[in-house]
């Protein structure tokens, strides 16, 4: 299950058309119950997603324990992140959360292809 997950990730990754190339390093525990994603993300316009994420495998469920995925501008400066870290108690949806330039809020853990389409709102200036 854990080989779908990564499959599932690369799969939307590359099929979607505003991806201009990706870098994923792929780190599977013993027996392939556990793996750990990392790299980035180049978008067509040049902005950069950083992908974290260590999920494992146990009695046929993947759960994902940890997460980071961190989208920034050309210039570097963070437009949106959403992580599980435990660090803000007081959010509803802790520990995930979604950090802006101005804010941090509750939120899931999206999926891929939400930020996928999270990252074209904001190229195409349909969200702020």
């Amino acid at each position: 299950m854990i080989q779908k997950l990564v499959s599932e990730i690369e799969k939307t990754i590359d099929s979607s058309s505003i991806v201009l190339s990706l870098n994923i390093q792929k780190y599977f525990g013993h027996g392939e119950e556990a793996v750990y994603l990392k790299g980035h993300v180049t978008i067509i316009d040049s902005s950069i997603l950083e992908i974290a994420i260590f999920a494992t495998e146990s009695h046929g469920t993947v759960s994902i324990d940890k997460y980071r995925l961190h989208y920034m501008n050309s210039a570097g400066q963070m437009l949106f992140r959403y992580d599980n870290s435990p660090h803000h108690p007081e959010i509803d949806t802790h520990p995930h959360h979604k950090h802006t330039p101005d804010k941090i809020g509750p939120s899931n853990m999206p999926s891929i292809r939400d930020i996928l389409n999270e990252i074209s709102a904001i190229m195409i200036g349909t969200q702020v």
